[in-house]
């Protein structure tokens, strides 16, 4: 196995947050408001920027939005779950006829974000589903796209990109490792 190095940051903290912010507005602007809106962050690291899109929200509003956080693990195809496993998720609020923004930090093959869809659809059935991302880097396996997006950033298959969150990981950037 090869050594994985840093090959560009191409969010910095500041970037990072310029994005949330515009993010954050254009999930007000889309949905006129947010009545009847929640938001869902899709573990691990979709769970702090889902906080931080609901902290704006309420700045922006004066309203807080429901927030909640899915473990997707139980309907992954792609990785097996141990026997002893519990699902993580906390969502303390109904969101059946409601609009949910699910939040993520990557889209890439869409695989993630079909997952989640069925975790969400396998509790209530919801009015909407629209998807916000930090990063889309593209190679799409399934025919899914975000409907807020923070950067663009092609990569090749071979490239991995790196979300860090001052919550989990001591600094916020995002970076294309090889």
């Amino acid at each position: 196995m090869g050594i994985s190095n840093e090959k560009a940051v191409i969010l910095d903290s500041n970037a990072m947050n310029r994005a949330i912010a515009r993010i954050s507005y254009e999930i007000i602007e889309k949905n006129k408001g947010v009545g009847d809106l929640c938001i869902i962050g899709i573990m691990s690291r979709g769970v702090e920027l889902a906080n931080r899109i609901s902290d704006k929200i309420f700045e922006v509003e004066g309203v807080r939005v429901p927030t909640g956080y899915l473990d997707i693990t139980l309907h992954r195809d792609d990785k097996m779950r141990d026997n002893d496993y519990c699902d993580k998720s906390q969502i303390d609020f109904e969101f059946k006829d409601k609009r949910i923004v699910l939040v993520d930090d990557v889209i890439y093959t869409g695989r993630s974000i079909r997952a989640a869809i069925d975790a969400i659809m396998s509790r209530e059935r919801p009015k909407s589903i629209s998807l916000a991302v930090l990063i889309d880097r593209g190679h799409r396996e399934l025919p899914i796209r975000a409907d807020y997006i923070g950067k663009n950033v092609p990569t090749s298959a071979n490239e991995k990109v790196k979300v860090n969150v001052i919550e989990r990981d001591g600094i916020d950037k995002v970076s294309i490792w090889s």
